[in-house]
């Protein structure tokens, strides 16, 4: 099972987004980001989520499967 910070990941690298983008686009601050990515904030929040995902164009459950 995929952890959420692996899926952000992999769904930014397929959208060739930087994760200095992703960060602008979800009005998140880049280090948010890379926690993230790196597993180092396993429990993000809700408001967090839905702005990954919106910039992401996904669903949260995307993220989370």
């Amino acid at each position: 099972m995929s952890s959420i910070g692996e899926n952000i990941k992999r769904l930014r690298n397929e959208k060739n987004i930087s994760q200095d983008k992703l960060s602008k686009l979800a009005d998140i601050s880049l280090n948010t980001v890379v926690k993230l990515e790196l597993d180092q904030s396993p429990n993000p929040t809700l408001d967090t989520l839905k702005k990954i995902a919106k910039s992401l164009d996904i669903s949260i459950d995307d993220l989370i499967k």
